[in-house]
Parts: C-alpha cells; sequence; structure tokens
C-alpha cells in the first residue's frame, strides 16, 4: 500500500492570505495528500473555526501571538507582525517538521508550501533538504514589479524610499498593455513611512528568495511567460470555512436578496482590514441613499479607526428595505447572486478574483499594498469597472459615489467585458483549462517527491 504524503502550508495571519491558502490546502488533500496548515494566532487570541468533518485531511496548528499588544497604532502594528514573524516562525517550524518526521505514526513531510510574506519557512524547508514552494496570494503585477525592484532601481524609476520618480509606462508580460504606474498604485505603498519602508524591505527580498523558489504558485487571471508561475484556480465554492468568532457570517443576507429584482443590488464590502473615516462613513451612506438603487453593505465592527460605527441621522430609518447592513457574509454566494448588479470594493486579491469570477462590475475603492494594481487593472486594462476618486480632502463624495453607481450600471459595455472576463476565468479552471492544467501538474510533481 502506497504511503500517503503530507505537506506543510504556512500562511501569514490574516484574512486575505488564510484564505486562499486554506482553499489550496483544501484541494491539495482532495488528492489524496494530507495537509498541516500553520499560522499564528490572530490579533483577538483566536484562528479559525473548525474544519467541517469532511476535511479531517487538514490539520489546523496556530503559533501563539507574538505582537505586543501594547501596540495600538495599526501601521506600527503591521511592521512588528511582518518582524515577528520572521524572528518565531523558522525556529517554530524547524521543530515541528523534525518531530513529524520522525514519528512512526505521521505521514512524513516532503513539501512546504509558504506564503511569501512568511519567506522563512522556505528557508527551513531548504535547510532540512525539503521542497520549498512559494505561494503568492495577492496581485500578479504586484509580484512582478517585486521581481524587478533592482531595475526599478538601478533606471531611477524609484528611489530608495520606493516612491515613483518616473512616470512611465511599464510592461510587465507581452499579453498585458503597458501600464504607467503612480506611487499610489504599487504594492508598498503607505501614507505612514515606517510601513511603507517595511512593505518595501519586504517587497525588495522576493528576488533575493528566488533561489530558495522550487516553484511559484499565482491566483491569475493571466498566465506570465516564466515558466516558474503556476496558476491555482481561486474559483472554489468552499463555504464559511473563515467565519471568525468576532465577525459571524450573516446568511439573512441571501434571503433578502432572493427578494430583490434581478441585477439591481449594490453589494459593498471592503475586506477585513480596510478602515474608514467617520465622514467617509457618511458619504458613502449618503451616496448610496442618494444612487437610489438597492444595496448590501458590509460594515465590520472595526470599520472606523478608533470609534464605533454611526451612520447618519435617520438613515437606517430611511432604508425600509431598499437596503441591509451586515457585520460579514458569504461573499462569493453573494456575487454569485443573479440580484446583484456592482460590486464596491477595495480590490483585495480574493475579492478581485471573487468578483471577476462571477462576472460583477466593479467600483474600486482600493486601501493599500496590491489593491492599488488591482484596481488599475480591472478599470485600464480588464476594462471591468470604474475609480471612485477622492476629493482634495481624501474624502469621496456621496455624489461622486452616486454618480459613478449609475455611470457603471448604464454601461453595456462594462457589463459585457465582465462577463467576457468571467468565461475565460471559468474556461481556465474547468477541466482542460490552462489552471486545471496547472494544478493537476503541481500535484502530480508532490506526489513525485
Amino acid at each position: 500500500m502506497e504511503k500517503q504524503q503530507r505537506v506543510l502550508v504556512v500562511s501569514f495571519p490574516a484574512q486575505g492570505h488564510i484564505s486562499p491558502l486554506l482553499k489550496l490546502s483544501i484541494q491539495i488533500a482532495a488528492h489524496g495528500i494530507k495537509v498541516t496548515f500553520v499560522t499564528t494566532e490572530v490579533e483577538d487570541g483566536t484562528f479559525m473555526e473548525p474544519l467541517p468533518e469532511e476535511q479531517s485531511s487538514i490539520t489546523l496548528i496556530s503559533i501563539p501571538h507574538c505582537v505586543d499588544e501594547g501596540v495600538r497604532n495599526d501601521a506600527l502594528k503591521t511592521v512588528e507582525t511582518i518582524e515577528s514573524i520572521r524572528r518565531v516562525i523558522p525556529v517554530y517550524l524547524e521543530d515541528l517538521i523534525a518531530k513529524i518526521n520522525q514519528s512512526d505514526d505521521e505521514e512524513k513531510i516532503g513539501c512546504v508550501i509558504a506564503d511569501t510574506s512568511v519567506g522563512g519557512a522556505l528557508e527551513v524547508a531548504k535547510k532540512m533538504g525539503l521542497e520549498a514552494v512559494a505561494i503568492w496570494p495577492a496581485g500578479a503585477p504586484c509580484l512582478a514589479l517585486a521581481a524587478h525592484i533592482p531595475q526599478l532601481l538601478q533606471h531611477e524609476i524609484i528611489n530608495n524610499d520606493g516612491i515613483v520618480k518616473k512616470y512611465e509606462p511599464i510592461m510587465l508580460s507581452e499579453e498585458v498593455p503597458a501600464c504607467t504606474w503612480s506611487s499610489s498604485d504599487i504594492g508598498w505603498t503607505s501614507s505612514h513611512p515606517i510601513l511603507r519602508k517595511a512593505l518595501l524591505g519586504f517587497y525588495s527580498i522576493v528576488p533575493q528568495y528566488a533561489k530558495f523558489y522550487d516553484l511559484i504558485l499565482c491566483n491569475s487571471v493571466y498566465e506570465l511567460d516564466s515558466s516558474v508561475f503556476k496558476l491555482i484556480p481561486n474559483t472554489l465554492p468552499i463555504g464559511p470555512l473563515l467565519a471568525g468568532k468576532t465577525w459571524p457570517q450573516d446568511s439573512t443576507c441571501l434571503a433578502w436578496l432572493n427578494k430583490q429584482p434581478a441585477a439591481s443590488v449594490i453589494y459593498v464590502a471592503f475586506g477585513s482590514s480596510t478602515m474608514a473615516s467617520a465622514k467617509q462613513v457618511e458619504e458613502l451612506a449618503l451616496g448610496l441613499e442618494l444612487s437610489g438603487h438597492p444595496f448590501l453593505w458590509v460594515v465590520r465592527p472595526n470599520f472606523v479607526d478608533g470609534s464605533t460605527v454611526k451612520f447618519p441621522d435617520g438613515f437606517k430609518d430611511r432604508l425600509s428595505g431598499k437596503g441591509k447592513i451586515i457585520e460579514w457574509t458569504l461573499q462569493e454566494a453573494v456575487l454569485d447572486h443573479p440580484s446583484v448588479l456592482c460590486f464596491v470594493s477595495h480590490c483585495g486579491w480574493n475579492s478581485t478574483m471573487e468578483g471577476l469570477t462571477m462576472g460583477v462590475p466593479f467600483l474600486c475603492w482600493p486601501y493599500i499594498a496590491d489593491q492599488f494594481s488591482n484596481k488599475n487593472y480591472i478599470c485600464n486594462v480588464l476594462k471591468t469597472g470604474l475609480e471612485l476618486m477622492k476629493g482634495e480632502n481624501g474624502i469621496t463624495t456621496r455624489h461622486e459615489i452616486s454618480s459613478k453607481i449609475n455611470t457603471l450600471i448604464s454601461s453595456d459595455v462594462i457589463k459585457s467585458k465582465a462577463l467576457h472576463v468571467k468565461e475565460i476565468v471559468r474556461k481556465s479552471s474547468n477541466e482542460g483549462g490552462s489552471s486545471f492544467k496547472n494544478f493537476k501538474s503541481f500535484i502530480e510533481h508532490i506526489k513525485s517527491l
């Protein structure tokens, strides 16, 4: 009887990272390979709800939280998280792998699949003679930029602080039109100089870590030319596996959507970490109301930094069935619902892939990192959405929001392009498609180790 294999999957402790790596783990396990999934505890000391019984081939391991709870500034907390993970995870992983591989009762780990944000895990894999596989859980354009930071510095397109100095078109792939990148479009963008420096430092190590990669897995609509890129379809209907204790999934919104006319609802959601000012929440609320369309709005309890979310006076009373506000939901199920007309999004990579897969047009409102380049591709390359612009005071006004909603929903061209991209993505991930073939090849590679 052939001995079952095991892989170790390591994720950065954030929803946008855990979600795609857990989906990948589920697909690997479905092919008869056991998975040990490792990350650190999230900020409130929890990890995630247990997996269903049918996912018994996946073992979840949570490393104790390693960030000083006294750090309240979000930018500094992100910096400390990055640094502490680099210190803590390699030591823990080396001990974990040694214990598993020395046990007579456990399948041996032959491969480590690590989020590039936890690059030290790849060094551990190589040190212990294991296959090292890096996964990039963000937009492919930022990966391409990161791989060429030395050239960007050499040609003075960016300075040592990561700020764009030359506004010239950059072609990342022969199949994708060249784009002009601003300082806000690149993955290491941040208004906080310490965080920007830390993000730039992280992106800068991608070329250095390349020597540790046997493969790079990349969730992407486009196949890049280099053979080291393997595409993993991020279109898997896995259900509420990441329902955190803080934000329980609200499935009542699906019943509410069932009562709405087809292609009528504006879906508004900004992921797990986007923050907004109290003034911006007010403008968004009034903009949605001004548009005159029904809307479903996901508002996390911590959406407003430092205070409780407050809506304009009388706003909720005026909804009267026209709008629904929830804390968290099954986003893929919502985007796949026939009542949903468009998606007001921060353009995180998971949301981007989910929206593209469901053929839903975007109103783009990026917040940080690769979200700006994702917006760039949605609006300027794929042409499946529009960008919401900020005013001089940094606020997107109710009039901008209402106007862009109505412009978007009246554009047959944008809606047609969104459906076209949906067809491309589905074809790629279905049997016989390029992503399907790449993933099958990857599974065969793991089994051959």
